[in-house]
């Protein structure tokens, strides 16, 4: 078994609560009550969701993201 790394993203929710999406698996989605479980959370969701596409015959992505903050005025 090899192991890829994939980038995650965890945003508060207004109600409460926290959501994530990995951007490399269009529809990978979740929420937690904190951010540790939203963690456990999110990934389970991108096994789960890898698992899904080699059960079905496809390649996961490999990721390609340049991550860099932008710094401007408002």
């Amino acid at each position: 078994m090899s192991h890829t790394h994939y980038t995650v993203l965890i945003e508060p929710e207004e109600e409460g609560g926290y959501h994530a999406f990995c951007p490399a698996l269009p529809g990978c989605h979740t929420q937690g009550e904190s951010v540790e479980e939203t963690l456990v959370n999110i990934h389970e969701a991108v096994e789960l969701y890898l698992e899904s596409m080699i059960a079905h015959g496809e390649k996961p992505p490999q990721e390609n993201y340049l991550i860099k903050p932008v710094q401007v005025e408002v």
